[in-house]
Order: structure tokens, then C-alpha cells, then sequence
């Protein structure tokens, strides 16, 4: 019997159908539902690699190789997903980096 674990609960197949026909669940569906967002860095032509790195590891929490890789794509590609999350979640991140003089969305 196929199961989907979500949420550390474990639902059956046909218990997922039952869900998903129901009317009475459509309500509760819906507040599970979140709406992620990405944080994106973009590129300038202000800060050095080293800034942008040190500036990563310390906001952003990134480890040295992630907050590296994050700067060359943002150098050649333009912009970089940083972190994945809700508005109130990335809000704090992007303030930070946007007074630290770096380029950064939410989107």
C-alpha cells in the first residue's frame, strides 16, 4: 500500500483521494498551502567577491563554498536564489543585505 508522509503524518493513497474530493478538507488545504518566495541577490558593480562572500556567511548563514558559488553566479549570471521562504521569513534577510549595500529582491 502506497503512503505519503507529510508533515510527520502518514496518509494512505486512498486516504489522499478521500482528502482531496472532500469539501470539508478544500478549507484546511488551503491554510497548509504557503506561498514560498526566493530571496535573490543581484549583481552590482560596487562590492568586491570578498565583501559579497563575507556578507553571505554572516546575514544569510551560508557556509564559505555556498556563499562563494552564490557570488560567481550572481557575477556571470546576474542574480542568485539566496534563501526560499515566506515574506515574513525573508523580510529580515533582505533588509540586512540591502544595508550591508548589496542588491537584493524578494521575489
Amino acid at each position: 500500500m502506497k503512503s505519503l508522509r507529510r508533515i510527520g503524518i502518514c496518509i494512505t493513497m486512498s486516504e489522499k483521494e478521500h482528502i482531496q474530493t472532500n469539501p470539508e478538507f478544500e478549507e484546511i488545504l488551503e491554510e497548509v498551502t504557503v506561498d514560498n518566495k526566493y530571496l535573490v541577490l543581484h549583481n552590482d558593480e560596487v562590492n568586491t567577491f570578498d565583501y559579497v562572500i563575507e556578507t553571505l556567511i554572516k546575514i544569510c548563514e551560508m557556509d564559505a563554498i555556498q556563499a562563494e558559488q552564490c557570488t560567481f553566479l550572481v557575477h556571470y549570471k546576474g542574480k542568485c536564489d539566496v534563501k526560499k521562504g515566506t515574506i515574513d521569513y525573508l523580510k529580515p534577510f533582505k533588509e540586512a543585505l540591502t544595508d550591508k549595500g548589496l542588491e537584493a529582491t524578494i521575489e
